[in-house]
């Protein structure tokens, strides 16, 4: 299953061509206090991370034997997939809390802080999406390089309008840059077909060349993660994911948010209800894993639960609901430590804070940047300390290595051996002078910056620092060794030669065949020639450079204090396999050969490391 099945809902405010403020979405909802009586009406959506919260209430209302029922909370829990009507609730007083990701509460900042009533503490990290968003494409789009001029499916005011946001960001393009076709609807109900769905419109019109759509829609676009759609049964011939949370893992965030007045006049009462959802979110990942090894009567009612609320309509077994949860990454006490109190956290509050408002005003949604608070619980406090047992500091967290180094550097090798551009996500690349060995920091601060800021935000992707070298040594080398050996023959004039080997006509600047030849031996035992020597010096030494260049980025890291995670990121030397200029004319066009290529690559689950909470 996947975020949002029923998105037919969720978020009903749209973009329009004309982008429609917020406000005009919420008309004339008159801001109102808060008035405390009785039960506390809180909002859910249809997400895994809100079944945490139906485990702490213990139901839609609270059970006294509850996580919130012991702490003293008295909750109604209500559907919130409306986020229009919720907002309007929020205004109107009716709820003081907003749900939803962090864009998405960006998208009525300034509706919400009109009024010093309304303003918004963002309160609570739930989740990351790290799974179930996905972006899927048609041949005519090999990586997100491929972006620019291509017509892409967008469903209004979700929360992929974020996603695509980040990922245009990572390629240096703009909204300008691409082609929106705006739809209402994202859903996989049952029986679907009409092109109000970005999946459906996607399959029906040829001229679309990517849409973003939820994991169901996978299936029935591709065959399945990991496919290639055949056109048989359905699916859509050359359509395949090329991107997903799984690999984007930090781009939607899940929070909760209150309004100030209710805020500042029960802040004991937010202190508990974040410390309850913590513990919730504890004994949920025990449970569960529990029911994956041998069974859980607990997490079995707990998964009952989510099915009764959510709607067996749209999960009609026990599995979907367990897939909807296993979508999202619990991020606990200790995410939420980083998310608020890490210093220079590139996924942190800060900078979702920014992107959230700049996004807000880019589509329209706001007129100026009205912001919001952030948390401002004290995660030392009794409340947490004395009472979770994930408790850990943000300096503690932050050194976490998530990757299985020596299972990255397997993958990886196989990779570059077999289908490594189909596992491309994005590249760019960085040059440098011929013998160079360092790299500072003034030179290259904007390309580490960069790098770093893509690592974090696609921390479920492995970014390899790929060095090349020229190969214009080799190639005289191999020319001048096979002559002397009499295995190459040479005709023409200066500046106009041809060359054959073994009867056939050579082309020097098809790099595989020379590399071939090299390697079956046919110009060895030539000493002052020797293309195998040559060729493996120039592994060695963009090897030597990719190292270089990754002790530099972790250097820059550190003394920014930019948390990196160095089991992320794998240096490989290329050597001249893959020259720009396959046979250079000059030291000019040898030159661009002589580089450093970042690229984020797609690997498997195996080599992650198993953690409780991804923080």
């Amino acid at each position: 299953m996947t975020r949002l099945v029923i998105f037919t809902a969720m978020v009903m405010f749209v973009i329009s061509s004309s982008c429609e403020t917020f406000s005009s979405l919420i008309g004339n909802s008159q801001v109102a206090p808060y008035v405390q009586s009785g039960m506390v009406r809180i909002p859910y959506i249809t997400w895994g991370g809100d079944v945490a919260t139906f485990y702490a209430n213990g139901g839609i209302t609270t059970s006294k034997d509850s996580i919130f029922g012991k702490l003293g909370l008295n909750i109604e829990l209500f559907p919130g997939d409306d986020f229009v009507s919720q907002a309007k609730d929020y205004v109107t007083g009716k709820s003081p809390a907003l749900r939803g990701t962090f864009r998405m509460i960006g998208m009525c900042s300034e509706v919400a802080g009109s009024d010093h009533r309304t303003k918004a503490h963002v309160v609570m990290q739930l989740t990351w999406s790290t799974g179930g968003d996905n972006l899927v494409v048609r041949p005519s789009i090999k990586n997100l390089n491929n972006l620019k001029g291509k017509k892409i499916v967008l469903q209004k005011g979700g929360p992929h309008v974020g996603m695509l946001d980040d990922i245009l960001d990572a390629s240096g393009l703009s909204w300008d840059d691409i082609k929106v076709v705006w739809v209402e609807n994202l859903g996989s109900g049952p029986g679907i077909k009409d092109n109000t769905y970005a999946a459906s419109l996607f399959r029906n019109d040829p001229s679309i060349d990517g849409a973003f759509v939820i994991s169901p829609d996978v299936t029935g676009l591709t065959g399945g993660f990991g496919s290639t759609g055949t056109g048989a049964e359905g699916t859509v011939k050359g359509a395949r994911v090329l991107m997903s949370t799984k690999e984007m893992s930090r781009s939607i965030a899940d929070v909760y948010a209150f309004r100030d007045d209710f805020y500042k006049t029960n802040f004991t009462w937010i202190e508990k209800f974040a410390a309850g959802y913590f513990r919730a979110c504890e004994e949920l990942i025990q449970f569960s894993k529990l029911y994956e090894k041998s069974g859980s009567a607990e997490y079995t009612g707990i998964l009952k639960m989510g099915q009764k609320i959510f709607g067996e309509d749209w999960f009609p077994t026990l599995d979907d609901v367990h897939g909807l949860i296993a979508d999202c990454s619990f991020v606990g006490h200790p995410g939420n430590v980083v998310f608020f109190t890490g210093k220079n956290n590139l996924n942190g509050f800060d900078a979702f804070h920014e992107k959230s408002l700049d996004l807000a005003v880019k589509l329209g949604y706001a007129g100026s940047r009205s912001g919001f608070f952030p948390s401002g619980l004290n995660y030392e406090s009794k409340t947490f300390t004395e009472y979770l047992s994930g408790i850990k500091t943000a300096s503690e967290i932050q050194g976490r290595e998530k990757f299985k180094a020596e299972a990255v550097e397997r993958q990886i090798l196989a990779l570059e051996q077999g289908v490594l551009d189909e596992n491309t996500l994005l590249s760019f690349t960085i040059n440098f002078e011929p013998n160079q060995t360092e790299f500072p920091e003034a030179a290259y601060s904007q390309d580490f910056q960069k790098a770093i800021a893509l690592a974090s935000r696609f921390a479920g992707a492995v970014m390899t620092v790929r060095g090349h070298s020229d190969p214009t040594l080799t190639l005289l080398n191999t020319i001048n060794a096979g002559i002397k050996k009499g295995v190459i023959q040479k005709t023409g004039s200066s500046g106009n030669f041809t060359y054959y080997y073994s009867g056939k006509k050579l082309d020097p600047s098809h790099t595989k065949s020379i590399i071939d030849a090299i390697q079956s031996g046919a110009f060895d035992g030539v000493a002052e020639y020797n293309p195998r020597e040559t060729m493996q010096a120039a592994v060695n030494l963009s090897r030597q450079r990719a190292d270089a260049v990754m002790s530099a980025l972790v250097k820059f890291a550190e003394k920014k204090g930019m948390a990196i995670d160095k089991s992320q990121i794998t240096p490989v030397g290329v050597g001249i396999r893959e020259p720009i200029v396959p046979k250079p004319k000059d030291k000019g066009e040898a030159q661009i050969n002589m580089r450093v290529e970042f690229r984020l690559v797609k690997v498997s689950g195996e080599v992650t490391r198993d953690t409780d909470f991804d923080f």
